[in-house]
């Protein structure tokens, strides 16, 4: 299938590269379908809509970039991805660019879940958790100089 990106431009896409969200995303509940493509040279991804060219979110691998991140996945979830092990779960977050790219911010609250083998994701909002929607990226440099 021909497929029109925000980022990419026009792409051959196959039906396997295709990730289904029965649930949409929040926000984008009749979104339902999705590719992931990666950002030449960097450790970014663009989640893009199928149906809609201008619905694109750059995602990243939390456990890139904060150590101790930590999701601990529902039940539910497990279920409704037919999760069986853990070699299944590949995890992004959702960016939101800013300008200074410095100031860009990752949603730790609602990791993106997908089970790669069987093409299907959600985004996991995990309410009872320290985690925030506006994590900074990049740690601030350290006060250089002294006394």
């Amino acid at each position: 299938m021909i497929l029109q990106t925000k980022f990419h431009g026009e792409l051959e896409l196959a039906e396997k590269e295709i990730y289904v969200f029965e649930s949409g995303i929040p926000g984008f509940l009749e979104e339902k379908k999705f590719c992931l493509l990666a950002l030449d040279d960097t450790p970014f991804f663009v989640l893009q809509s199928i149906e809609t060219k201008e619905l694109a979110f750059i995602v990243t691998d939390p456990f890139e970039v904060f150590r101790d991140y930590e999701v601990k996945l529902t039940d539910e979830v497990l279920s409704s991805l037919q999760i069986e092990t853990e070699r299944e779960v590949i995890t992004f977050v959702i960016l939101t660019i800013q300008d200074p790219f410095n100031e860009t911010t990752a949603n730790l609250q609602a990791p993106i879940i997908i089970n790669g083998p069987k093409k299907v994701g959600k985004q996991f909002i995990m309410n009872a958790s320290e985690y925030r929607t506006k994590h900074k990226l990049f740690e601030p440099p350290a006060e250089q100089g002294g006394k």
